[in-house]
């Protein structure tokens, strides 16, 4: 394979906006919501639908983009879906009845997992031995769109109103997607499959990243570390508001420490880019999440907003080298001809995760408090850091029957 000089740009510039109009499309919709209808929670029930075909459509889409001879075809069709069902749903949103609005989230979560299968295409146009440094600049465009996703949505909303919140997050979406196609898109790996195809049927579609992830010892490790770090992730944004008021701020303060967090993920992210290599990436896993943590538990202390902003900041820059070993590792360890599928899969778990951390969030919220809360949080790292330690520890097994890479 040879590289493409402006392979890369177009890349990061093309799947940044579309990530930016993924990371903005969740507060957009309850910023109108609340305008249309006075009542935000009925986001709630959209953002649900628009998170469980997740699950199951985040592997189909990464098997698909592994295998399908013409990627820029299927990649700009599942792009233009995703940019038209979020325009359709913030546009009747609040106005028409739930359950076609309910349908209409369904397909964005149908396909929103093109967003991150994106990230395995580029061992097909980035050389070996820049592959470190893509990585790093990928989870920077990751903590970009999370910054500046709510940011513009918000933003427009603050100037505008609720009702148009939207309008940001659908423009950027479709100037994504005008960029899209002029990606190199080439073809699928060689397969290093050298067993019976695997993949044969919708099962095995859509458990086959879920297979690679069990069987291969640093992915396994790495899947159970993460997965567990985000289910105390998913109880961030709520934490935050909480955690404003605990210190005598406004709830709205709860925006600029999630802000304050999403800024340290960058500042992490591209320094990794510089300095991170695959030899460091499992060190740097557990090591990230224990920093992680720790500085979440410091919260517990924080004596104002400004602390507490510092020590958001810090645990940011914690938190963005472990996102860029985490797709380094996947992209090491797995047969290239699953990358895709082993992308979305480990991100639907994640996904997944985050979803039942924000439910134990809510629902522990009133008993704990606000550093109960961040402590709770903070273990879930800790936990996450010492199962990764303790798989990786784990001798390596035999070859898989299917020819995935051994599970070392």
């Amino acid at each position: 394979m040879t590289g493409r000089p402006a392979a890369l740009p177009l890349h990061l510039t093309s799947a940044t906006l579309l990530r930016v109009s993924a990371e903005g499309v969740a507060t957009a919709l309850v910023l109108t919501v609340q305008a249309r209808t006075g009542n935000a929670a009925t986001a709630g029930y959209l953002q649900t639908a628009m998170t469980l075909p997740y699950v199951l459509s985040g592997p189909l889409i990464g098997h698909a983009l592994d295998r399908v001879g013409r990627p820029r075809r299927a990649a700009v069709v599942l792009a233009l879906g995703y940019t038209a069902a979020t325009a359709v749903l913030l546009a009747i949103a609040g106005r028409s009845p739930i359950v076609l609005a309910l349908l209409v989230a369904a397909v964005i979560g149908v396909t929103e997992p093109i967003v991150v299968a994106l990230t395995s295409l580029l061992p097909r146009f980035v050389p070996a031995g820049r592959l470190s440094r893509a990585y790093g600049l990928e989870a920077s465009s990751y903590n970009l769109a999370g910054i500046a996703g709510p940011g513009l949505a918000a933003g427009l909303a603050s100037l505008a109103g609720g009702q148009y919140a939207g309008v940001a997050i659908i423009a950027v979406g479709a100037l994504g997607l005008l960029t899209l196609p002029l990606l190199p898109f080439p073809g699928p790996p060689p397969s290093t499959d050298t067993g019976p195809r695997p993949d044969t049927g919708w099962f095995r579609m859509i458990t086959g990243g879920l297979l690679v992830l069990a069987e291969i010892r640093v992915l396994r490790a790495l899947t159970v570390a993460t997965t567990l770090a985000w289910m105390g992730f998913g109880g961030v944004a709520v934490t935050a508001v909480l955690l404003a008021e605990h210190i005598g701020a406004a709830p709205s303060a709860g925006g600029q420490l999630l802000v304050a967090l999403a800024i340290g993920s960058l500042a992490g992210s591209l320094a990794s880019s510089r300095w991170l290599t695959p030899k460091h990436g499992e060190p740097v896993m557990i090591a990230g999440l224990v920093a992680f943590g720790a500085s979440l538990a410091a919260l517990a202390a924080a004596p104002s907003l400004p602390w507490a902003t510092a020590v958001f900041v810090v645990a940011g820059v914690c938190e963005g080298p472990v996102f860029a070993a985490t797709l380094m590792l996947r992209q090491r360890e797995s047969p290239p001809e699953r990358l895709g599928q082993v992308n979305t899969t480990a991100g639907s778990l994640k996904i997944g995760a985050s979803a039942v951390g924000a439910a134990l969030t809510a629902a522990s919220a009133a008993a704990i408090g606000p550093v109960g809360l961040v402590l709770a949080i903070a273990g879930f790292q800790f936990a996450g850091a010492a199962a990764g330690f303790l798989l990786l520890r784990v001798p390596a097994g035999r070859k898989p029957v299917d020819g995935t890479k051994d599970a070392s």
